[in-house]
This record gives structure tokens, C-alpha cells and sequence, in this order.
């Protein structure tokens, strides 16, 4: 069964950074575009951040865009780095992996998530 793995969520202050990472439970996803979504409570989930399988075209949500950026080592793994956090950032962060496209509604796989709590 093909999983993804997040951690690095936690309680951070507004204003400051952290790094979030996604593991696949397969040797290799070096086909695969992976990306990040966060969800609200109540609210629909909502698309953040997408890297193509091999490290292009990268994409991100205006509401994140030039605080987060993200990564990959283009095998197994994504990391979504986070800084200026606000407190409208506090949702949980889900990631996903879609062999077809970086910035899709619909990926093959996502994660089980992990929680993200900006306030201080």
C-alpha cells in the first residue's frame, strides 16, 4: 500500500518559520509531482503548494506566496518550508503525490496530515 507520511507540524509562533516533510512509502515517486493542501476546520480544503516530478514548474497559493517555498528530492520526499507565519496559516497541512499533474484537486495519493497552529 503506497502511503505518505507527514511531520514537522507543531505549535509556532506568528512570524516565525518551520519546515514541514512528507515521506512516500515507495523506493522511488522520481515520476511523481507532489504538492501540499491545508484544510480548515469547516472549511474545504484549499491548495497551497505543488512541485513538478522533477523539481518544475513550482506553484504556490497567493496566500503564501513569498513566505512559503518548496522542495524535493525527487525520489520519495517533499518539504514545504514556511516562514512569516500568520495565524491564518493554522490548518492541517496534507500532502500529496499525482504521477500526472503538480497542481491537481484530485492526487493519486494524499497523506493523513499534520497540524499546523501559528499564535503566540
Amino acid at each position: 500500500q503506497v502511503q505518505l507520511v507527514e511531520s514537522g507540524g507543531g505549535l509556532v509562533q506568528p512570524g516565525r518559520s518551520l519546515t514541514l516533510s512528507c515521506v512516500a512509502s515507495e523506493r522511488t515517486f522520481l515520476n511523481y509531482a507532489m504538492g501540499w493542501f491545508r484544510q480548515v476546520s469547516g472549511k474545504e480544503r484549499e491548495f497551497v503548494a505543488a512541485i513538478g516530478w522533477n523539481g518544475a514548474p513550482t506553484y504556490f497559493a497567493d496566500s503564501v506566496q513569498g513566505r512559503f517555498s518548496i522542495s524535493r528530492d525527487y525520489q520519495n520526499s517533499v518539504y514545504l518550508e514556511m516562514s512569516s507565519l500568520k495565524a491564518e496559516d493554522t490548518a492541517v497541512y496534507y500532502c500529496y503525490a499525482d504521477r500526472r499533474t503538480a497542481k491537481t484537486t484530485t492526487p493519486d495519493y494524499w497523506g493523513q496530515g499534520t497540524q499546523v497552529t501559528v499564535s503566540s
